[in-house]
């Protein structure tokens, strides 16, 4: 049972008119705490069982499944099992591997807020952590989404290259049909990306590793699966609230990142 008295506040708490506020952007008025300047929330009981739980799932699910690099990442940033790391030592961490940092956000960032801090290498990132009723399921990013999901690819430098330059690319936008376009290909790239590895086809997509659901489902044939080719990610829709399909398969890290600059030059975005 949850204490009577959590000690941290749960932000998916509905808004007066019924709306989630972890899905209401949030526009930055001061620069986001990065590194060091993250403090350690006093989490609840209940709170760091939900972190271990997820963790678990994730562990069992994820080999043969997640890609190479994904679980070098995991194993390189060594993140607690039993209780949620702090910002601050998974922003030492990232910094060491590929000069990254990790900055504290409140919730989910105005876009250009976002983008700015990913073009300086810094990933802004959730504390808070979903409640036990959002085990498989959550519509907005919390802190197991953001540290768990999105971190150990970014140990992997070509992906942390690719990333930054996303974030570079979208603060070049001028016209809102590119901006679009831009957001499908960090939504089935970055959130929802698959790769050749040796083995087979695995999961680098952030949004699949953090979903137990969505990782058990992507790899079935249940599944259409389209080689990437930003032009075709820029056309293609997507949907929050489903399954996603279809999802798209690069062949290396290098080519993510080379065609993501081709597709960016000729739009005069890098």
């Amino acid at each position: 049972m949850p204490p009577t008295a959590p000690t941290t506040d749960h932000p998916e708490t509905p808004t007066p008119d019924g709306s989630d506020p972890r899905c209401i952007p949030h526009k930055l008025v001061k620069p986001l705490p990065v590194g060091a300047e993250c403090k350690y929330p006093n989490y609840s009981a209940e709170e760091q069982d939900v972190w271990r739980t997820l963790y678990a799932r994730m562990e069992t699910l994820l080999p043969g499944r997640a890609a190479d690099e994904y679980l070098t990442g995991l194993r390189t940033l060594d993140l607690e099992r039993d209780r949620i790391p702090a910002l601050a030592d998974v922003s030492r961490k990232l910094e060491r591997a590929t000069g990254w940092r990790v900055a504290r956000t409140p919730g989910l960032l105005d876009a250009h807020d976002f983008f700015t801090y990913l073009a300086h290498r810094v990933f802004p990132s959730t504390d808070y952590i979903r409640a036990r009723s959002e085990l498989d399921y959550t519509p907005a990013p919390d802190c197991f989404h953001d540290i768990f999901g999105h971190t150990p690819m970014i140990v992997h430098p070509r992906f942390a290259d690719f990333y930054q330059k996303i974030g570079q690319a979208a603060l070049a936008c001028q016209d809102a049909a590119t901006e679009e376009g831009l957001t499908r290909i960090y939504w089935f790239t970055v959130e929802f990306g698959l790769i050749k590895n040796p083995a087979g086809l695995r999961i680098y997509g952030n949004g699949i590793i953090s979903s137990s659901g969505e990782t058990q489902h992507c790899l079935t044939d249940k599944v259409t699966k389209l080689p990437y080719k930003p032009e075709r990610l820029a056309q293609q829709a997507y949907d929050i609230w489903h399954f996603q399909d279809p999802l798209f398969v690069i062949d290396s890290f290098d080519q993510l990142e080379h065609e993501f600059v081709r597709w960016a030059k000729e739009r005069s975005l890098l």
